[in-house]
């Protein structure tokens, strides 16, 4: 009996054990996962970047790997869309990497691979993940009401490097889409994705004559879904 007890108690001793190491454990992924996403939105925009805006004192002195394959930049007013148009050899370059070219879960925003770096396409193509608190392109989620739509519709796109090449953006058109939809994303066929915005845009202005320049992004509520800001590029 002596020997069961004590056994017993050897038993509940590890039962308390492990139940300690579970909680402990638990602490250290819930702290983890808090610190993990504070270091994503601390590092979205990261501030340094702004060094790189074509027009700043900064750029000329600027010689990091971000002006390598910068293609541009673009800036929507007060929408919190202020960053610089990334391009890769592939449209899974800068998915998950800053300008910089360091790992990033907020990735950067990017040109279409496909597209000319010098946005004279008919229909040109911006990716950029949706991120909470409109953060990158987390923002595109506010031009689903078109009161927002209507009152955020000037936007500059600095092209180049140097961005001595300034173009005005109107947006013109919003819409969801399903992600396989691929008209929408048909960047060798302007053509066909001119129709599809304009057969199936939620907002519309009035379709241009003038090139496209579309923002794309995951819709927050739905994973299949994407939202598209279609933007005339003028002089």
């Amino acid at each position: 009996m002596n020997r069961l007890n004590k056994i017993c108690g050897v038993l509940n001793d590890l039962h308390d054990a492990l139940l300690m190491i579970a909680f402990v454990v638990g602490i250290i992924i819930s702290v983890y996962g808090f610190y993990d996403v504070w270091y994503v939105y601390q590092h979205i925009g990261d501030s340094r970047q702004y060094d790189f805006t074509p027009d700043s004192p900064a750029y000329e002195l600027s010689n990091l790997p971000i002006t390598q394959e910068m293609v541009g930049w673009i800036h929507f007013g007060d929408t919190g869309i202020n960053f610089p148009v990334m391009q890769g050899e592939s449209n899974l370059t800068f998915l998950n990497r800053d300008p910089y070219g360091n790992f990033s879960l907020s990735g950067s925003i990017f040109l279409d691979s496909r597209n000319s770096p010098d946005f004279t396409d008919g229909y040109s193509l911006l990716y950029g993940h949706h991120m909470e608190y409109g953060r990158m392109f987390g923002a595109l989620d506010a031009y689903l009401d078109r009161d927002f739509a209507f009152g955020h519709r000037n936007g500059t796109l600095l092209i180049g490097r140097d961005g001595l090449q300034r173009r005005k953006l109107t947006v013109f058109a919003v819409l969801r889409t399903n992600a396989k939809e691929l008209k929408a994303f048909d960047v060798e066929n302007p053509e066909n994705a001119r129709r599809f915005i304009s057969e199936n845009a939620q907002i519309i202005f009035g379709m241009p004559d003038k090139p496209i320049l579309a923002l794309s992004t995951c819709d927050g509520e739905d994973d299949a879904m994407r939202i598209i800001v279609a933007c005339a590029i003028g002089e």
